[in-house]
């Protein structure tokens, strides 16, 4: 069995505990306080397709209308593991701090041995837009998104937001410690088993334009969204060349972006650094989003 090529997602906000669970499947409303309150609903596990893991929660705001903006959470895990329960945090962080916005946390198939994560997932972030445009009026939300994605689901954001959003609806995407060339010599002369099993997950024989195909950095345009990256100089999954090379051709291309880097962080990170880079995040949402 190959290993994960990431761990998972490290970074923990402490901002605030999680002092209570959902269960699945469960609707949750509020109670309108007058007759034009358009009430907060909650809605679990909502399957976007026949695979268990095609689900997505959905978080709806208070008196929201039609142009109620929507963020997107995207969970790591090296593209074979993780669940959108890692981005719980967020969830609440985003309920508390971007109340305004709807947010939806989504699980996609994962890959194995024998399946490889590309386009699957792609294509799976391809039919959520789809289902949320489909009941964009039962939500009653809009049709702009942004995403927030930490390690692998920092790359699908991005990927999903520089080359298969042909509507241009997504607003911004912020990516946590996310891969953003595959192509990397880091990558691809490395001699650490763990990145080798995440070129193996990807098949025996991979080729570089394979690998370009599925890297943000070589499918950027000057028309991609607003784009905000936080990295650390310490990782050992992520090569500094990884944030540094895509913000170097973002500027190039003049998309609007930024750029945050920790020079002693690593694969994620706490305290201080947390809220900083919550801190940023929220300023730029509020200018972007």
């Amino acid at each position: 069995m190959k290993k994960s090529f990431y761990a998972g997602i490290a970074i923990v906000f402490i901002l605030f505990t999680v002092a209570c669970s959902q269960d699945n499947d469960t609707v949750f409303t509020t109670t309108p306080t007058d007759e034009t309150t358009v009430e907060a609903r909650t809605l679990l596990n909502v399957s976007y397709g026949a695979d268990s893991d095609q689900t997505y929660d959905i978080y709806l705001p208070q008196n929201r209308t039609l142009s109620t903006k929507v963020m997107i959470l995207v969970h790591g895990g090296g593209w074979t593991s993780g669940d959108k329960s890692d981005m719980s945090s967020f969830v609440e962080l985003m309920q508390t701090d971007l109340p305004e916005y709807a947010v939806v946390n989504i699980n996609y198939r994962l890959a194995d041995d024998t399946t490889s994560p590309f386009p699957m997932q792609l294509e799976d972030i391809t039919t959520i837009i789809n289902d949320l445009k489909a009941k964009n009026e039962e939500y009653i939300i809009s049709e702009e998104y942004g995403f927030l994605g930490t390690s692998a689901g920092a790359h699908l954001s991005m990927l999903w937001s520089y080359d298969y959003d042909a509507q241009a609806n997504v607003n911004m995407v912020a990516s946590i410690v996310g891969p953003t060339n595959l192509a990397d010599a880091a990558y691809l002369n490395n001699a650490d088993p763990t990145i080798q099993a995440y070129i193996d997950l990807l098949g025996m024989d991979v080729v570089v334009p394979f690998l370009e195909n599925f890297s943000p950095f070589h499918k950027v345009t000057d028309d991609a969204p607003p784009t905000i990256l936080f990295y650390g100089g310490q990782d050992p999954l992520i090569p500094n060349s990884q944030g540094m090379d895509l913000s170097d051709k973002l500027l190039l291309l003049g998309v609007t972006h930024s750029f945050v880097f920790y020079p002693n962080e690593g694969h994620g990170w706490v305290g201080a650094n947390a809220l900083d880079t919550w801190t940023k995040f929220k300023a730029f949402v509020a200018a972007h989003h």
